[in-house]
């Protein structure tokens, strides 16, 4: 009896491993490819809900149906001009056909691996086809007007024939040829990141620096010139100002010597005691203008000031 209870326990044991093994469930983002003994049975499975499969004898295995990233690493490329840059790409991916994909790369590892090889691959090859100036640049675009610099020295861009776009999109034609046989299909290709390697990094740097300086000189240079120019202009109006105050100067006292001339002029004419009152006070200013206090006087008897005086007394 106790045997028996062990044998419908292990039966019972068998038949819910069996049952269990014998379904599976898909989500919406899944697909799978049924084996039998590692070998693809059936069509793909792409229907998300519970599907059976023979058990212990079946496997499902399991691929994602969505959009798949490939981020590649950054290699140093040459370009076709011999200048060594660092290019950073990444794709986005998606199995398209599971039993290909299955029987070619097996799983997601497999495939990144092989997209390592065609990505790089065709990334190298594209860039050495092309100059950097191609790498760099999108389009023609016109660059922008400096209105500090004179036009002689407007910046121009050398005219390129392709472009970064078109290389991505060469890289991405050419990646999608030859994944077309292993299931899957490579959606967008990106150059997320392009740089110089050091020495041309530093040799831009150089060359940036020196046209910098070189603007700097050339805008001390005009400074200095105006600097210089507007000393000038203003020692010039200096001195046309000091001539200008200097002539009006003596303009007025012209004027002024003139109306006294003619105060004077009136006072002589009027009298003899006006005109000898008069010679009075010009000998009086020619004494203070000759003598000083240290200056002793002598005066004739004759001298037209002696008389002068004598008749001052009388009076």
């Amino acid at each position: 009896m106790k045997a028996f209870r062990w044998i419908a326990l292990i039966v019972a044991l068998f038949v819910v491993i069996v049952v269990a093994g014998a379904f599976y469930e898909l989500n919406e983002a899944e697909q799978a490819i049924i084996t039998q003994f590692g070998k693809p049975v059936g069509d793909p499975v792409s229907d998300p809900g519970l599907h059976f499969k023979l058990p212990l004898m079946q496997k499902v295995n399991v691929f994602d149906k969505r959009f798949l990233e490939w981020d590649g690493e950054a290699n140093q490329l040459p370009t076709r001009d011999k200048r060594f840059i660092w290019v950073d790409t990444y794709a986005r991916w998606r199995i398209t056909d599971p039993l290909l994909f299955f029987q070619r790369l097996r799983d997601e590892r497999g495939a990144q691996t092989r997209l390592d090889d065609i990505l790089d691959g065709e990334t190298r090859n594209a860039i050495a086809n092309h100059d950097l100036l191609e790498v760099v640049r999108t389009t023609n675009r016109e660059p922008e007007f400096d209105e500090t610099l004179p036009a002689a020295e407007a910046a121009t861009l050398d005219p390129i024939e392709f472009g970064r776009e078109a290389i991505r999109r060469e890289i991405l034609s050419n990646a999608q040829a030859r994944t077309s046989d292993l299931g899957i299909e490579i959606l967008d290709v990106r150059l997320k990141r392009i740089n110089y390697i050091e020495d041309v990094r530093q040799e831009v740097y150089d060359r940036m620096i020196s046209e910098r300086k070189r603007i700097a000189t050339r805008f001390r240079a005009e400074g200095d010139g105006e600097a210089s120019r507007i000393l000038g202009e203003m020692d010039r109006e200096l001195k046309q100002i000091t001539s200008e105050a200097y002539r009006r100067a003596e303009e007025i006292r012209g004027e002024a010597d003139a109306q006294a001339t003619a105060v004077y002029a009136a006072a002589y004419d009027r009298s003899a005691d006006s005109r000898s009152f008069y010679t009075f006070l010009k000998s009086l200013e020619t004494l203070q203008s000759t003598v000083d206090g240290e200056t002793s006087l002598l005066l004739s008897t004759d001298g037209e000031f002696y008389r002068f005086l004598k008749d001052s007394e009388g009076r």
